[in-house]
Parts: structure tokens; sequence; C-alpha cells
């Protein structure tokens, strides 16, 4: 293996929770999920020669991956869909806090999919606790335009999961 290999599937490996986070928010299903994630890491792996190290390693992962993922969500104009129960959780003990827990997340998610897909970008960027100059710097926009962006998704959030009781 080249040491350009070497070094790209070393990042990916270590990062690679990005591109299931930005497969997660972006696809209804296991087999969209799968798509997505190998066209995410093609991209990736297509453009890792352009990446000059201007920004950080994750930020420049994010751009392409979110990229990719607005890309073919517009291609495939999809309606959203209601995603399936996955059949583990009915394998797992009866633990009442982790149960709601996990159905708050899959209630949240199920919000996110119902925002815009530059939205559901800015959404997952907060999730993962990233900084609003990192948020801009990914999405190309102001880091106030990022703030304020975020603020009103946050209600709109509040109020589709609110409609959705």
């Amino acid at each position: 293996m080249k040491r350009d290999e070497i070094e790209f599937f070393g990042l990916i490996e270590k990062n690679q929770g990005i591109i299931h986070k930005v497969c997660r928010i972006y696809t209804a299903n296991e087999e969209d999920f799968q798509d997505l994630f190998q066209e995410i890491l093609l991209q990736l792996w297509k453009s890792y020669k352009s990446y000059k190290g201007n920004s950080k390693f994750t930020t420049w992962m994010y751009r392409v991956a979110l990229n990719t993922a607005i890309t073919l969500f517009r291609k495939s104009v999809k309606s959203v869909n209601a995603q399936e129960i996955d059949s583990s959780l009915y394998k797992i003990s009866d633990d009442t806090e982790f149960f709601d827990k996990q159905e708050q997340i899959n209630r949240l998610y199920e919000a996110i999919k119902k925002l815009s897909e530059i939205e559901r970008a800015l959404v997952l960027l907060y999730l993962e606790d990233l900084p609003y100059k990192d948020i801009s710097d990914t999405l190309g926009i102001t880091e106030i335009n990022a703030r304020v962006k975020m603020n009103r998704i946050k209600a709109k959030l509040k109020e589709i999961m609110n409609q959705d009781e």
C-alpha cells in the first residue's frame, strides 16, 4: 500500500463516526445507509489528493460527506419515510431509562429528517459539539449566520416534536 493510502485509511478509521452520523441523518433504511456510506468513502478518496490541510481534516471530511449526501438526496427526491423499528430493540433488557432515551433519540432523528438539507447539516455539526467557527467553515456561511440559523432550527425542531406527540 502507498503512503497516501495508509494515511487516508488511518484518518477514515479514526473519524468514521462522522460518516455514520451523516448517513443516519440522510437515509431511512439500511440499504440506503450502506449505499451512501460507500459513496461518501469514494468521494473522500477521490478528493483526498486535493486536501491541502488548510482546515482540520474532520472539517474537510464533514464538508465532503454532507455535500455527497445532499447531492444524492436531491437526485433521489425522496419523501420522508417513517423509520422501521430495529428488531434488535426487542432483544434489549427491560431497562426503561435506556428505552426512554432511545425513544427520544429516535424521535429527534425523525424530526431532523423533516428539516431541509442545510438545516440537517447544521444540526449534525451542532450535535457534534463543534464550535460555531468550525460549523461556519464547514458549511461556507458566516459564524453569525450559523448561530442565527441554529436558533431558528431549535425552535423548528421543538415545534415538529410537539406536533408529533
